[in-house]
């Protein structure tokens, strides 16, 4: 059973040494802290029954597995559906009667509502409805904009196409948020990294898959003699079923999660009685928002290539409409296997920033030997779909070190907002672009938004480095200044002998309102590669 505490002790940070002395010193209580696991851990709570399995023990990490599996099949239908009119470009334009700006506008009104409903999506999951119901109610938006999306081109009704994915977008970005949420509550630590860019993997096979068999649905239905946009209809109408696949997954992962909250007796409260704020914004650091101007830079560069791509071989390279498709979405098929890979060796060598820094070069690299040259289009996609990869797995995870626990589904869902704001214009741009310019241009206004993240990334790793340089940090020096980061908490004064009981409690409301000081706490638990340390303590003090 868990070892009682009295209310005093039970208000410690942390940080603080967990020892049964009043007065340890800063060194002793840190090692006794790192060398033997808390009293308090919820694994030393016996269970029985299933619970004791490692198939259903929440702690273990096959059960953690099975979790993340939900986790990443939680997002396949989303990213499925979502390139849909991508896999079908050619035959979205000639049964429905669309022109290229017409066709652009079903990514870039997936993308507008998400300006600012992502932001609020992420704050409401933080504040009124928490993970559990929230990735559900996204979950069942997203399921319902693709149905309206496909009785649009059913019955031929572009107008209800429009309202169709934006529905659409509403509920498959905020429903990004929410997965990143649940990645970080089931995996703080080493497997951080490895775990996004496990998603992300698992997230692009379902566009990879959407890219290599629409084109097959397509034909077969048109065999059993439906034509035009009846024929349209009918496979987007098909294609919703991976999304009723997604929202079973996460009816299931949302029953994993409060199982597994009521095992461990884990507190989904934010620590020390915070909640998020609309006005916690502006205590976000510079190296944040500079995270959020890579998310736009760069992915503006992928997204509309790519839904714009498969004509772009069709005219440049001669290709076949099959092949266009099989070559556009290499991407995605090497960030499925890449993301995972990437995903652990940045858990191994740390450095996130110097990743970032090297993906985005890599990638103006690809983009120009698709703009300039008329190489196999294979290696310019290849090594696209390498830097992806890399960047994904090393990008995402920053957040989490720059931001609050508690504050992370609405730095999520701020990034998330900033993305589609920039994804949404530049999808509009792109096709006008393409139909004033050409496919040449188009590359040079992607080169563009690439050295934007280049600077952008720069940025990041001066300002990083003129502070403490935990962003670029190897892991063996992260876990020094965890350690450091320790001993300074326990080692700090203020509670003497002769201290009143109004000073202590002064002394701990200061500790507890200090930013700085939280964010050290929690950097400590996120980083800190040790198992002893109990995710059950608060990062602050509840007085």
């Amino acid at each position: 059973m868990p070892r009682q505490y009295d209310e005093d002790e039970a208000r410690r940070p942390i940080l603080q040494p967990d020892t049964d002395t009043d007065e340890p010193t800063a060194v002793s209580g840190s090692l006794a802290r790192l060398g033997r696991p808390s009293d308090d851990d919820e694994l030393t709570e016996q269970l029985t029954g299933c619970a004791a399995t490692a198939c259903c023990n929440p702690s273990s990490f096959l059960h953690r597995f099975q979790a993340l599996i939900l986790m990443c099949l939680v997002g396949f239908g989303s990213y499925f559906c979502y390139d849909n009119p991508g896999a079908l470009q050619d035959t979205f334009k000639s049964d429905l009667d669309l022109t290229t700006t017409q066709f652009v506008m079903l990514y870039s009104i997936y993308s507008w509502p998400n300006v600012i409903l992502c932001f609020i999506g992420g704050f409401l999951m933080d504040r009124v409805f928490g993970i559990r119901l929230g990735t559900i109610i996204y979950m069942f938006i997203l399921l319902i904009g693709q149905l309206i999306f496909a009785m649009g081109a059913t019955i031929n009704l572009f107008w209800l196409m429009i309202v169709g994915r934006f529905m659409f977008g509403i509920g498959a970005e905020s429903l990004a948020v929410a997965q990143n949420s649940y990645a970080v509550l089931w995996f703080k630590g080493k497997e951080l990294n490895m775990v996004f860019g496990l998603q992300l993997s698992f997230a692009r096979v379902g566009s990879t898959v959407n890219f290599l068999v629409m084109v097959p649905i397509y034909k077969y239905v048109k065999s059993l003699g439906y034509q035009g946009h009846m024929c349209t209809g009918v496979v987007l109408l098909l294609a919703t079923l991976t999304c009723v696949m997604s929202m079973i997954c996460a009816l299931i992962l949302g029953w994993m999660d409060r199982r597994a909250a009521r095992i461990l007796k884990r507190n989904d409260s934010a620590p020390g009685g915070e909640v998020a704020k609309l006005s916690d914004v502006r205590t976000f650091k510079v190296s944040f928002w500079m995270v959020t101007v890579i998310c736009v830079a760069y992915y503006v560069a992928i997204f509309p290539f790519i839904a714009l791509g498969k004509v772009f071989f069709m005219r440049k390279f001669d290709f076949t409409s099959e092949d266009a498709n099989t070559v556009n979405s290499i991407v995605y098929i090497i960030a499925a296997v890449a993301s995972p890979v990437f995903g652990l060796i940045v858990d191994r060598t740390g450095r996130n920033v110097l990743w970032v820094f090297l993906s985005v070069l890599v990638t103006i690299v690809a983009h120009g030997m698709l703009a300039f040259s008329y190489l196999n289009p294979y290696i310019g996609m290849i090594t696209m779909g390498l830097a992806y990869s890399m960047l994904a797995s090393s990008l995402w995870p920053l957040v989490a070190l720059i931001v609050p626990e508690y504050q992370l589904g609405t730095a999520y869902g701020i990034c998330q907002s900033v993305q589609n704001l920039g994804l949404a214009v530049i999808s509009m741009i792109s096709g006008m672009i393409v139909d004033k310019g050409g496919y040449f241009m188009l590359e040079i206004f992607f080169i563009g938004w690439l050295i934007v993240s280049l600077l952008a990334t720069i940025v990041i790793w001066m300002y990083d480095a003129s502070n403490d340089g935990l962003l670029n940090m190897s892991p063996s020096a992260r876990a020094i200044y965890a350690s450091k980061t320790l001993q300074r908490m326990s080692g700090e004064p203020g509670r003497s002998g002769d201290m009143t009981d109004s000073q202590e409690q002064l002394d701990r409301d200061r500790r507890n309102k200090d930013p700085e000081a939280i964010r050290n706490r929690y950097v400590n638990r996120v980083l800190d590669g040790t198992p002893t340390p109990s995710d059950t303590e608060p990062l602050v003090d509840e007085s």
